[in-house]
This record gives structure tokens, C-alpha cells and sequence, in this order.
């Protein structure tokens, strides 16, 4: 029996120190330093993004460097796991972020209407090209991001100029599109095309053998493998794939997709004046030109974009932009996904 015991008391041990070495919960991405002395002094920010690391990695970076001291975690995902994420913390008593930074415009008038945000004016807003005509401050565009048709290059030898050029056969069972219910930039271009197109074009496209991919990422990885000859893809992941040698090239019909990516402070915060300071870094000159060298479009039209990306500006994509009215489909986002889904994903 004592032997039995010894045994037990030894496994127990093991277990613990094996619990201590993992950290004993989710791993953080793209956490700052570290140290022990940055995340006890009040200093240490947490942001939730939809943004790859290409992009949010210098930004958090040239921000510390701003901000001597300060400590951050950013967490990378898509909208919609972040959302279940938040939902889930909600629950357990406390938002564990201070700042958010998707590309689900929805998702804020959700936040807004039940009361989770805080409302914060930037002190650089006169700077800024503003997209939202009801703006009161709950939420700022950080990003006015597109989506245009990604093709592979050695697949498809001429570029298509409209979205009905993916009715064509050389794209039949070659063409992906993120799933909305898990990406915001995707959903926002569904709905965006049903507004200006209606859902007889997505039935023409599964008709044409179109498919479901994952997140916003995968589809552009699977155009890049030659999986699929073209997807529908975001600029500045695309333009990531192609500065490291990816055969790729991003096309943009005349009905422009546009999706303001905002971000927002979360009300009640631990870190209320380091997530100002973020926010208005975010925004600040040098920030959004990080934006822009990245191949997507600021919201300040100071700002260079580098002509190498073939971007509208920021001026010409506001303008050019569908036009939606966002607490229209803020209603009607689940109804969206589903329809969406039960078109593109039937047999």
C-alpha cells in the first residue's frame, strides 16, 4: 500500500510540474517581451485582431518603441472565433482584451448597442477619412481594407475585369470563397455582392462549381498550390503571398469590395489610457503608412501607398466603394451566412 502511495505522490508531482512548464492555458500570440516586471506594472496591453501578423506585428512593434516600458499581447484569429471568444469571457465575468481590431463591421454596432464599448473620440480624427456616417466615437476605421479576385497566374493566362467573369469555365470547380461564419472580411463581401448582385449570382457561381474554403488565409494559399485558379482575396494578405514569390495577381472589378476594418476599446478596461494611446498610434501617420506599405489601403490620405499594388486611394476607394447601410444588415448577418452557405455548399 505505501508503495502504491509513493507511486501516486510521485505521478501528482510530475503532473504539476508538467502544467507548470506548458503555462497552464492558451498560448498567447504575438506577445510582447514577456517579462514578468512588464506584466506587473499596469503596462501591458491586449489586443484581439483579425490581422495577420505581417501587418499587426510592426504596428504593435513600432508602438512599444513609441511607448518605452509597455508590454503587449496580441491575440491573431478570425472575427467570428474572436467574437465566440469574447462571448465566452462575457460570460465568466470579464473581457480580458482592452482593444479590438477586426474587419467585421457588424460585429461593432453589435458591441455598441450592447454597451461594451467605450466611446473615444481619437484625437487625429480631423486627420482621418471616415466611412461611417453615423460615427460617434464607439468604434474608428483603422484600415479600409479591399477584396478582389486573387488569381493563379500560371492557371489563369487573362485577368478578369468583372465578378461575372467567374462564370466562366476556367473557373469551373477553381474558385474559392472564405466561409463568412468564420471570417468578417468575407462576410462583409458577401454581402456586399448580394446588394449589388443579389443571390441569383451565388447560385450562378456554385453552379459553376465554386467552394467553401476556411479562413481568409487558406483560400489565398490554396489559389497559391494552384488547388484553385482564383478566390476571392484580401489585399494585403495577397500582396504578402506575392512579395515572397507567390504566382499570384489580385484583380479588381469596377464594383469595388470595401470593408473598413475598426477598431475600439472595450468599456471598463484595466488599461484605459495605454488603449488610447494604441489607438491613436494605430491612426497616427507612421502607423498607417505601415498599413499601406503592407498592400492595403489607410484611412489617411497623407499617406503614400506604394504603386506596385495597383490600390485605388484612399479618396478613390470611399468613393468607389459598394455602398451599404450597416445597421441594415446587422440583422439580417446570420440569415446571410446561412443563405450563403445552404447556395454555395449544396451538392
Amino acid at each position: 500500500m505505501k508503495k502504491k502511495n509513493i507511486l501516486l505522490c510521485v505521478a501528482i508531482a510530475m503532473l504539476s510540474l508538467l502544467l507548470t512548464a506548458c503555462g497552464g492555458g492558451p498560448k498567447q500570440q504575438g506577445s510582447g517581451s514577456g517579462k514578468q516586471a512588464a506584466a506587473d506594472n499596469g503596462k501591458k496591453l491586449v489586443i484581439y485582431t483579425s490581422m495577420k501578423e505581417s501587418l499587426i506585428g510592426p504596428i504593435v512593434e513600432g508602438f512599444k518603441k513609441a511607448n518605452p516600458g509597455v508590454d503587449v499581447d496580441y491575440q491573431s484569429a478570425g472575427a467570428g472565433k474572436l467574437m465566440a471568444k469574447i462571448a465566452a469571457e462575457r460570460q465568466s465575468g470579464k473581457i480580458l482584451a482592452d482593444v479590438i481590431w477586426t474587419s467585421e463591421v457588424p460585429d461593432f454596432y453589435a458591441m455598441k448597442k450592447e454597451g461594451i464599448l467605450e466611446t473615444y473620440k481619437p484625437s487625429n480624427l480631423k486627420e482621418l477619412i471616415n466611412p461611417f456616417d453615423d460615427y460617434d466615437g464607439s468604434f474608428t476605421a483603422a484600415r479600409l481594407g479591399t477584396l478582389g479576385i486573387v488569381i493563379n497566374t500560371t492557371k489563369v493566362k487573362e485577368k478578369p475585369t468583372q465578378w461575372s467573369d467567374l462564370l466562366k469555365p476556367e473557373f469551373n470547380k477553381a474558385f474559392g470563397i472564405a466561409d463568412p461564419a468564420l471570417s468578417g472580411t468575407s462576410y462583409m463581401s458577401v454581402a456586399l455582392l448580394e446588394k449589388q448582385f443579389g443571390w441569383d449570382f451565388f447560385h450562378k457561381l456554385h453552379d459553376n462549381g465554386a467552394r467553401i474554403g476556411k479562413g481568409s488565409g487558406q483560400v489565398i494559399d490554396d489559389t497559391s498550390s494552384g488547388e484553385l485558379s482564383a478566390c476571392l482575396g484580401v489585399d494585403y494578405i495577397t500582396n504578402s503571398k506575392i512579395k515572397k514569390g507567390a504566382k499570384l495577381a489580385l484583380c479588381y472589378p469596377p464594383e469595388l469590395l470595401v470593408v473598413p476594418s475598426p477598431v475600439a476599446i472595450f468599456k471598463g478596461g484595466q488599461h484605459m489610457d495605454l488603449a488610447k494611446k494604441f489607438v491613436d498610434y494605430l491612426l497616427s501617420k507612421e502607423a498607417q503608412q505601415v498599413v499601406a506599405n503592407e498592400g492595403t489601403i489607410p484611412v489617411r490620405s497623407d499617406v503614400t501607398v506604394p504603386e506596385k499594388f495597383g490600390l485605388p486611394t484612399p479618396k478613390e476607394a470611399a468613393e468607389r466603394g459598394i455602398k451599404v447601410n450597416y445597421t441594415e444588415i446587422l440583422p439580417k448577418k446570420a440569415d446571410t451566412i446561412k443563405q450563403f452557405t445552404e447556395i454555395i455548399g449544396k451538392k
